[in-house]
């Protein structure tokens, strides 16, 4: 089945970045490169693309601003960013992280087709390092203490575990035997109870409560 080509508005913190990335997206038939200025309607695919070599406070405003216009489907190019920034970056509104050094034209196609989508991807490395601090949270402060991570079922932490490790909604439901209606039935109810943005989002804030 066709589909019509993602919108993408293009923001970067350097001319030459802009450039660059703005040369390797316009001909791809995949997307369509569009002005700051694009309306947000109620089904919009709109994706806000921003090239950042660090998460700066510059940066960070940006976001804000995108959030402020209703812009909920973002992805950051970052030269740099670590742990505690990358939690940050999702608490704000970004759908998916790559770095520069692994932005190919074929790599940030897949990133915006699967953010206009409504997923999300964040790189790999940096979900299994916030793993093992999120683990070490609550082996030397949670249990200690006593205190329990309330609110998430068993089922719904599970299926954020599998929206973690990278996992379609096809593929979560195949391995839990559930219908993909269900799984994203699930993702939507954990999504409205938390007023979360999208699956990043979720994933993050799972994280961040040491749900997973």
């Amino acid at each position: 089945m066709v589909t019509d080509p993602v919108p993408v508005v293009l923001h970067a913190m350097d001319v030459i970045s802009r450039a660059g990335v703005d040369a390797a997206l316009r001909s791809r038939p995949e997307v369509r490169m569009v002005g700051e200025d694009t309306p947000v309607g109620a089904a919009d695919r709109t994706v806000s693309l921003v090239v950042a070599e660090s998460w700066d406070s510059a940066t960070q405003s940006l976001f804000r601003r995108l959030q402020a216009r209703g812009r909920r489907r973002v992805v950051l190019i970052a030269g740099e960013i670590d742990n505690s920034q990358l939690l940050e970056a999702v608490g704000i509104g970004v759908a998916a992280v790559i770095r520069r050094s692994e932005a190919t034209p074929e790599a940030l196609v897949r990133l915006i087709e699967a953010t206009a989508a409504g997923d999300g991807t964040l790189p790999p490395d940096l979900l299994a390092r916030l793993l093992d601090r999120v683990s070490r949270l609550q082996r030397q402060v949670l249990h200690p203490r006593g205190w329990d991570l309330a609110g998430v079922s068993a089922r719904e932490a599970e299926v954020l575990r599998m929206v973690a490790d990278g996992m379609e909604t096809r593929e979560i439901a195949e391995r839990l035997c559930y219908s993909q209606r269900t799984v994203k039935g699930i993702l939507h109810d954990i999504t409205s109870r938390f007023q979360l943005r999208n699956r990043a989002h979720a994933v993050a804030f799972a994280l961040r409560e040491g749900l997973i």
